[in-house]
């Protein structure tokens, strides 16, 4: 029993999936058709950079999309290797507008339209410079949390990411982000500022939920055929009228992906198959559960590695 599960932001490079493109008329044609989409050359940005511009979020968003759909077309058209017999589908954050479009509830077109809407609407909450995020690796979710709790009155502080069992993310203010650091460095509990532009899934990002929510709202959803697991509740849902607002709430929302990972494994998921650049949310994973099997597909010999 396997999951298809899709990458978020922080696993674009340029150059990503140079190959496939090179070989496989399917990426080409989508990323000609993207390109005109949005009346920019996101084709030239992905293959050529710069890393800079590429890394924009309004740009990261929609390029990501773009190479994990293309890369799932491919396995479908190309080898007839049929993904949408997994079990359930999951993305991190924006990964979950790519498991979405790849098994249809969403098109191509109206996807990596949003996403650029998206990533803008993410970036623009607030003023640059004034917002950051900050891994903190080796302490429990409960851990942090009572600790932001404890100093909720001098700090604003969110947990933007559960990513593995000694992996969080926090969101806030450069001010409070430095704050949070200092106090965990005097505590001995090492954490990473991250190069970000914006403070993300947090009470921050009001802004954009409000525009997202009304992007949204023209967007028609189709009838699920794999349910998906959702960043907001870590459970399934297979709703076409639920997870228009489930993804409204995701951009102030905690990505659970340690429950979501744990809540497919315990239902029997015992290999997940990463689609799209990078392989973050397979190394996520191995610090879950070693047990279970994943490949992330980066290049076609990795495609070979696939085992339904």
């Amino acid at each position: 029993m396997f999951s298809v599960i899709f990458p978020g932001q922080g696993s674009q490079n340029v150059g990503m999936a140079n190959e496939f493109y090179k070989k496989f008329e399917i990426f080409k044609r989508n990323f000609k058709i993207a390109d005109e989409l949005l009346n920019f050359p996101i084709s030239n940005l992905i293959l050529q950079g710069p890393s800079n511009k590429l890394n924009l979020t309004e740009n990261t968003q929609p390029a990501i999309f773009l190479v994990s759909y293309s890369i799932f077309q491919v396995l479908k058209n190309e080898f007839d290797i049929d993904l949408n017999k997994a079990k359930y589908f999951a993305g991190h954050s924006l990964g979950e507008y790519s498991a979405l479009a790849c098994s249809g509830v969403l098109s191509f077109e109206d996807t990596i339209k949003i996403l650029k809407i998206r990533g803008r609407a993410m970036q623009d909450a607030v003023p640059l410079g004034k917002g950051g995020m900050l891994a903190v690796l080796g302490s429990k979710l409960e851990t942090i949390e009572d600790l932001l709790n404890k100093k909720k009155d001098q700090i604003e502080c969110y947990i933007a990411n559960d990513n593995s069992n000694e992996q969080l993310v926090l969101s806030g203010g450069n001010k409070d982000i430095d704050k949070i650091s200092s106090y965990l460095n005097s505590q001995k509990v090492k954490n990473i500022k991250l190069s970000v532009s914006a403070p993300f899934h947090c009470l921050l990002m009001k802004k954009a939920t409000e525009i997202i929510e009304n992007e949204l709202n023209k967007i028609v959803f189709k009838k699920f055929n794999t349910p998906l697991i959702s960043n907001v509740t870590a459970k399934e849902i297979n709703d076409s009228k639920l997870i228009k607002n489930l993804l409204i709430q995701q951009i102030e929302s905690k990505v659970r992906w340690r429950e979501s990972i744990n809540f497919m494994i315990n239902r029997g998921v015992k290999n997940f198959i990463e689609i799209g650049p990078g392989r973050i949310l397979s190394g996520l994973i191995k610090r879950i559960d070693k047990k279970v099997k994943i490949n992330a597909i980066n290049y076609e010999e990795d495609i070979s590695n696939i085992n339904l």
